[in-house]
């Protein structure tokens, strides 16, 4: 059975979505440690609760970001695992931590990269005007929301939408396609190559596979 582990920061919806899928055999695979850079994170609740290792790496504890992702690398690496999801985990990652799980991290964002990379995309797309909006499942590469896309999924945006209503709409839809990319990860349909992301050996389009 392929291995998980599962990087958070924060609430740990991502992170729930992804054990229940697990554990209702959606996931064919086991997620075997779950790490986050915040104590506080509730995300280690949900861990606990689901019977999963856990530990906090905190950036004051090292003398650089480097020495921390080496550390959570070393400590991924006494698992195994096949699979780095990141899960609302608030760090970007050195690109030594990401060479050396080349092709084996993957990140949700909460915009339809590459449009809105970064922070407040809800509210760039309110104050765009945009008539919708999105999140994306994408493999994690050196440079932030910049890997290849795997699958996207569309909301609306209408007119008396707030920024609340357009992040509730939108998460409705990361809880349900980031187990999807995960299952066909550990079904072995889905890899990185060359940068180029390939579903059952066919190269995805530039956008992945948009849900309309």
């Amino acid at each position: 059975m392929k291995k998980i582990a599962v990087l958070i920061s924060g609430q740990g919806n991502n992170l729930q979505a992804i054990i229940d899928a697990c554990q209702t055999q959606q996931i064919p695979a086991e997620i075997v440690c779950v790490i986050s850079n915040k104590a506080n994170a509730f995300g280690l609740i949900r861990a606990q609760s689901a019977g999963i290792f856990s530990r906090v790496f905190l950036r004051n504890n090292f003398e650089s970001n480097l020495a921390m992702d080496q550390s959570i690398a070393d400590e991924l690496d006494k698992f195994d695992v096949d699979l780095i999801v990141l899960a609302g985990y608030m760090k970007i990652l050195t690109p030594e931590f990401i060479q050396r799980f080349e092709g084996k991290i993957i990140n949700i964002h909460p915009s339809l990269l590459p449009k809105y990379p970064g922070l407040n995309t809800y509210q760039r797309a309110l104050d765009a005007g945009d008539r919708e909006h999105g999140t994306t499942v994408h493999f994690v590469n050196e440079e932030v929301d910049n890997g290849a896309i795997i699958l996207q999924a569309k909301v609306p945006i209408f007119d008396d939408d707030t920024v609340e209503v357009i992040e509730a709409r939108t998460r409705e839809q990361e809880y349900r396609i980031y187990p999807i990319v995960v299952k066909w990860f550990v079904e072995n349909r889905l890899k990185l190559q060359n940068g180029v992301a390939y579903l059952d050996d066919i190269p995805l389009p530039e956008q992945g596979y948009a849900n309309k």
